[in-house]
């Protein structure tokens, strides 16, 4: 009789006890239909590019004379060997987009990554080493964000030379002072906090304060941004190349594509729509995953 009664006390525990963090976690997450759909959308896209050798139909490289401008399969002249068409050289639109899928999620995780770690470092600096190096940190970034976005990436890249290598850390330059700003408001926040205090007394040194204490508390919004963050990098990079700033061609980036397209848009629709719609569904698609993270690690946002 006493063990059944241990047992039902152990089962109502168990049931009385909150659940797991990332089970919370998901549970809030998935509460958002959009945030779940941009999830399902990059999903995709990173599995088109992590196998894109053995999707894409033809080489995104390969030109063929006798395909020039072919119209989609449903159109008529169409064909299933080019299910989207060709462009104006001959080359098949859908094997370009899927490599280019993988090009363009390169672009922005690498831009993000390389903005989130020296902005952190940055905003963490800011926010422990108050007085004349917070202000100097600061005041520089406030002037980077004082200039368009667009404007400042086509000038860095005017100084180093056109090339994706360069695109790319424009753009990591012009998306810096977000995460700076972030890290260092987060920073401020955590430090008049009891546990900062204890840490504090207890010993502990100011890196440890810093990157151990502090830094995985302020976390959250870091990510959310981060989020937001690759859509930004992925158009700004699609802008640049758009321009001949950044990816050269026969790279199959998207907005090489669009600026490869620009002489055909009113003979072959489809060389023009097809490489706008695939960074439409992209960005739009960050952008949600990035709402749906605010909603579900933000507790005044919870539903």
């Amino acid at each position: 009789m006493t063990i059944e009664i241990l047992e039902t006390r152990v089962e109502a525990a168990k049931a009385d006890a909150p659940p797991h963090p990332l089970l919370e976690f998901w549970l809030d997450f998935k509460q958002n239909f959009g945030a779940v759909a941009g999830l399902v959308v990059i999903a995709i896209l990173i599995l088109l590019a992590l196998s894109a050798d053995l999707v894409a139909p033809h080489s995104p490289v390969l030109t063929n004379n006798a395909v020039f401008l072919k119209p989609p399969f449903w159109q008529q002249g169409g064909s299933m060997a080019y299910p989207l068409g060709t462009d104006a050289i001959g080359r098949d639109i859908l094997s370009r987009l899927i490599h280019g899928a993988r090009l363009s999620l390169l672009i922005g995780i690498a831009v993000v990554t390389l903005s989130v770690i020296s902005g952190t470092i940055l905003g963490l600096v800011a926010g422990f080493f108050r007085g004349v190096i917070e202000i100097a940190i600061m005041r520089l970034m406030d002037i980077t964000l004082t200039l368009p976005s667009l404007l400042l990436a086509i000038v860095i890249v005017a100084i180093l030379g056109p090339g994706l290598m360069n695109a790319m850390l424009a753009v990591a330059i012009v998306l810096l002072p977000h995460y700076v700003r972030i890290a260092r408001a987060a920073v401020i926040s955590e430090v008049a906090k009891d546990y900062v205090t204890a840490a504090k007394v207890a010993g502990a040194s100011r890196l440890r304060l810093m990157f151990k204490e502090v830094l995985p508390n302020c976390a959250a919004p870091l990510i959310v941004q981060a989020t937001l963050g690759i859509s930004t990098a992925i158009l700004d990079a699609a802008a640049l190349g758009f321009l001949g700033l950044g990816a050269q061609p026969p790279s199959p980036e998207w907005g090489t594509m669009l600026a490869d397209a620009r002489e055909f848009v009113l003979r072959a629709w489809w060389v023009v729509t097809l490489p706008g719609l695939a960074i439409l569904v992209t960005v739009l698609a960050f952008n949600l995953l990035g709402d749906g993270l605010r909603d579900a690690l933000d507790p005044k946002l919870k539903r």
